[in-house]
């Protein structure tokens, strides 16, 4: 198994993409626990910086990242994530968390809504 990099705080991005249709669905940190945690459930974990906790994804929503495949870049310090995302991986509704132009006009799919969600 390949040693993942991580940085000065103990954390690697890992982009989450579709295994479906290849669709970015969101960038997020992970610790080792996190990853280890994915490797062992086949279900995607994250490092949350704000709560500075370990982060199962959906866990509140219900909206999971099953993972296909973990690929690891040419340095070793980020992660790609191939996931089979149940319903939205924005917490704002939306199908991807790049759903937005840089002009901000709104180019994304909502598939839920986070009112609903949490509240």
């Amino acid at each position: 198994m390949i040693d993942v990099e991580f940085d000065e705080d103990g954390l690697a991005p890992a982009v989450a993409q579709s295994a479906d249709d290849g669709e970015v669905l969101m960038l997020a940190y992970v610790d080792e626990e996190a990853l280890e945690r994915t490797l062992e459930t086949g279900e995607a974990h994250y490092y949350s910086r704000s709560r500075d906790e370990l982060w199962h994804k959906g866990e509140s929503s219900g909206h999971t990242q099953e993972i296909e495949e973990v690929r690891v870049d040419c340095d070793a310090d980020t992660l790609l994530y191939l996931v089979r995302q149940e319903g939205g991986a924005c917490h704002t509704g939306h199908r991807s968390c790049f759903y937005r132009t840089i002009e901000g006009g709104d180019v994304g799919e909502r598939v839920f809504d986070p009112e609903e969600v949490y509240g």
